[in-house]
């Protein structure tokens, strides 16, 4: 049986420090579904940066596929699946973008070829060769050889405030786990309820 809490914060903090433990590779890799502008969902994988009170951030750049149908219709579904565990946590609510403070010091922390990607990178956009993507990498490398590489103004955070946390853990003859908390908006308390396999 899955453990009730009255804050699903603290179950989903349990949850994924056990995952980072035993998870062989990215614990903290979610599937981000998002909707086009004719209604078509769309999904793929991100890294969760952060996550609190306020939210679950992670950070793309927000010219691509994503960051603009965020921009438009800012709402999304988030998805952990933890195989090592037999354990998967869904998300869903509204997304804000993240302070230039908070990008800021997520972009300073990364990695220098990484900071590199985000400037050469036309994220979603059609890629004519391998080598012109090379070739835009070794361009901003020469602009930026000595001192710190600045975050690009289209690099960004976004932060989804679940309105919506559903825990699922695998059971024998596919009789799962389901606990569901759900809020109305982020200044409403939880309600909580266990779901049928």
């Amino acid at each position: 049986m899955i453990r009730q809490t009255t804050d699903p914060l603290e179950l989903f903090g349990t949850w994924y420090a056990e995952a980072e433990k035993s998870e062989p590779n990215d614990p903290s890799a979610m599937a981000l579904a998002t909707v086009g502008p004719d209604g078509t969902p769309s999904v793929r994988m991100v890294l969760l940066k952060d996550y609190d009170a306020d939210g679950f951030v992670f950070y793309t750049n927000y010219e691509s596929r994503k960051g603009t149908q965020l921009l438009a219709h800012a709402k999304a579904g988030l998805l952990f699946h933890w195989k090592s565990l037999r354990r998967q946590v869904r998300l869903e609510g509204p997304v804000s973008q993240t302070t230039a403070e908070e990008a800021d010091a997520y972009f300073a922390s990364r990695a220098r070829g990484s900071q590199i990607g985000a400037w050469a990178s036309e994220q979603s956009r059609p890629l004519e060769s391998r080598f012109a993507l090379e070739k835009r990498v070794a361009e901003v490398t020469a602009r930026h050889v000595v001192g710190k590489v600045p975050r690009p103004p289209h690099w960004s955070g976004f932060r989804l405030q679940p309105t919506l946390i559903e825990f699922w853990q695998d059971g024998a003859f596919r009789l799962h786990d389901r606990l569901e908390y759900r809020r109305g908006s982020a200044a409403e308390p939880w309600t909580t309820r266990a779901l049928y396999p």
